[in-house]
Order: structure tokens, then sequence, then C-alpha cells
């Protein structure tokens, strides 16, 4: 069973064969998918399941916080299944290939109080930006 289908599970979630086909797509690591590759990938799983339902299932998990919202760039969204450890983004300018990074230290740290103008600062989202390999050697 993959990880993120357990997650929502132990949160109560009740598991239906297009909800389970959802998680299942959005499984595993560096996965940064769109609403519309996730609905495109489910129909191959099970060719009866709609647009409207993958919408609402991706909604559905960014509610109960096991998948995050992604924008690198004025595009689609894209879903992170990797709502539990914090990390930060690595974007390839090139083919905007995503992969999930995780610096030391700690980034609230590098935001001098001088800068904060009074914000109690609570989270941090950083996108490091560059060229994959793939792209570098084409």
């Amino acid at each position: 069973m993959s990880d993120l289908l357990e997650r929502l599970r132990e949160r109560g979630w009740r598991v239906t064969a297009q909800r389970r086909v959802v998680a299942e797509v959005l499984d595993g690591d560096h996965v940064h998918l769109t609403a519309d590759e996730v609905h495109e990938r489910a129909v191959a799983r099970l060719p009866e399941i709609s647009r409207a339902t993958v919408y609402n299932t991706l909604g559905e998990m960014v509610t109960l916080g096991e998948v995050i919202e992604v924008s690198t760039d004025r595009r689609a969204k894209r879903y992170d299944p990797n709502a539990h450890r914090p990390h930060h983004h690595l974007v390839c300018a090139g083919c905007g290939a995503i992969r999930d990074v995780h610096p030391t230290g700690d980034p609230l740290a590098d935001l001098p109080a001088g800068e904060r103008f009074g914000f109690t600062v609570s989270d941090v989202e950083m996108t490091y930006r560059g060229t994959c390999p793939h792209c570098a050697s084409a």
C-alpha cells in the first residue's frame, strides 16, 4: 500500500476505487503532477474516472494536509504528496522538472529581524532554479 494512501486511511478518509487510484498516481518521491496529469494517469488505471472526481479528490487531499499545492511558475498548480517532511523545490528552467530538496540549516534564521517587518514568520517556501543535467547536455 502506498504511503499516501496509508496516511489518508489513518485520517479516516473513505477509500473508494477512484480515490485509491488518485492516491496511487501521486505516491512516490519527487512527484509534482498537474491535475490534468493526475487525471491522465488515473484514466489509464480506471477508465471511468472523471476529471471532476480527480479535481475534487486532490482538493480533499490538500484540505486534509496530506498533499501540498505547489506553484513554481505562473502555470498550472502541481500536487506534491511529500507533505510531512519540510522541503523546498529545485526547478529546471528548461524542461520544468521539479525535485524535492532538503537543504541543511534553518531558512527562518536567514531572514534578519529587520527584514521581517513585524511579521511572525511561520513557514518558508524556497524555489531553487537552474538547469537539469538532461537540459544542460542538450
